[in-house]
C-alpha cells in the first residue's frame, strides 16, 4: 500500500515538473521573439526580417542586442571591428592565461550570433584568420576537457 502511495507522489511531481518546464520553454522563445521585434523597430526591418532574427536567435541561444552587447561593438556592425574585438576579449579570457573558460565561451557565442546576422544581411566577411581557427579549436578542445 504504501508504494501506491510514493508511487501517486512521484506521478505527481513528475507531472508538474513538465508542466512547469514545459511553460518556461515557452516563455523563453516569446522572449526571444519580443528581443527580436525590438531590434527590428530600432533598425526597420520588415516582419519576416525579424521572424528570421527571432528564429537566429533561439537557434543559437543569444539575442543580436545581447551579442552587440558582449563584444561591445557599435552599430551599423563592421565585420572587422566585430573580429577585432572578438580576437580581443576571446585572448583575454583565455583560460591558460588565468581568464573564464565562461567568458570565453559567451564570447565565442556572441560572435558566432554576429556572423549569423552578417549571412543573413549578406555581407561579406573576411576569410578567418589562422588564429580565429585555432581560437575556435582552442574553445572545442577546453569544453571538452571541461566536461570531463
Amino acid at each position: 500500500m504504501p508504494w501506491k502511495h510514493a508511487v501517486k507522489v512521484v506521478l505527481a511531481a513528475g507531472e508538474a515538473l513538465g508542466k512547469a518546464l514545459t511553460k518556461a520553454v515557452r516563455e523563453e522563445l516569446k522572449q526571444s521573439q519580443h528581443a527580436a521585434t525590438r531590434h527590428a523597430e530600432k533598425t526597420g526591418q520588415t516582419a519576416s526580417e525579424a521572424q528570421q532574427s527571432a528564429t537566429s536567435n533561439a537557434k543559437l541561444g543569444i539575442s543580436l542586442e545581447e551579442s552587440i552587447q558582449i563584444l561591445n561593438v557599435s552599430t551599423p556592425l563592421s565585420p572587422e571591428e566585430v573580429q577585432k574585438r572578438y580576437d580581443q576579449l576571446f585572448a583575454v579570457n583565455d583560460k591558460a592565461k588565468g581568464g573564464s573558460f565562461y567568458l570565453q565561451s559567451k564570447v565565442y557565442r556572441a560572435k558566432e550570433r554576429i556572423d549569423e546576422e552578417f549571412v543573413r544581411l549578406g555581407i561579406q566577411q573576411k576569410k578567418e584568420s589562422d588564429e580565429g581557427q585555432e581560437q575556435k579549436q582552442q574553445l572545442g578542445d577546453s569544453h571538452k576537457e571541461h566536461k570531463e
